[in-house]
């Protein structure tokens, strides 16, 4: 039997906290090893209890969520966290993402949106709340920094072109095979040949190009 997520909540809204808690308890898959409520514990727990995921606040008081990212990760390179928060600044995400977050989530989202963005960082993938890819790109712009690859679209077929669409709109893997009515292991050859074609090495970086170049 598969080991559930073990996932750490760091978090100074009490109430949050708990209702999180209450629905990844519900996930068989998840389980929540602990949590803080401000970043210097946070980060003192993630070294301590070596969580396979952490859901970070971005805004807390004394040590902020991106500081706390930033420790996090010195202690876990390869830690998954997830940024959960309500600031939908392009310059928050620009921050978190530069600093090693694994995605970017807003705390309005739908309890599915938030089990699937869990397993798929797990899994690798990088994770952005629906909507905020246009300002990730606007973001890059506005600071003169090419958000993409060099490559060019016209290399991709036609279902590469669809699939990259979908990337833009925060699909996951499933829900990609599940719209296109194909495998999920054919979902995932797509993306790793899009990655090659673009010049790419995120899902996120393919996010962004395919909005710059109007397939999102």
């Amino acid at each position: 039997m598969t080991e559930p997520i073990r996932i750490l909540l760091i978090d100074d809204h009490t109430l949050f906290r708990s209702g999180i808690t209450l629905l990844l308890s519900k996930q068989p898959d998840m389980h929540v090893v602990g949590e803080a409520a401000d970043g210097v514990e946070g980060v003192k727990q993630a070294h301590a209890l070596k969580p396979d995921v952490v859901l970070l606040d971005l805004n807390m008081p004394g040590l902020s969520g991106l500081e706390a990212l930033q420790l996090i990760l010195q202690d876990a390179p390869d830690l998954a966290v997830l940024m959960l928060t309500v600031s939908e600044d392009a310059e928050d995400l620009g921050a978190a993402l530069r600093a090693g977050a694994r995605g970017y989530l807003l705390k309005n989202i739908d309890a599915d949106f938030l089990t699937s963005a869990i397993r798929r960082a797990h899994d690798g993938e990088a994770v952005i709340a629906e909507g905020m890819t246009a300002k990730l790109v606007q973001q890059f712009r506005a600071a003169g920094q090419p958000s993409s690859g060099a490559g060019d679209k016209a290399k991709l077929t036609p279902r590469e072109c669809e699939i990259l669409g979908c990337l833009a709109r925060g699909d996951s893997n499933k829900v990609i095979a599940r719209k296109l009515d194909v495998a999920e292991s054919t979902v995932k050859i797509h993306v790793q040949n899009i990655l090659k074609k673009l010049g790419l090495s995120s899902r996120v970086q393919a996010a962004v190009y395919a909005v710059e170049h109007g397939l999102g």
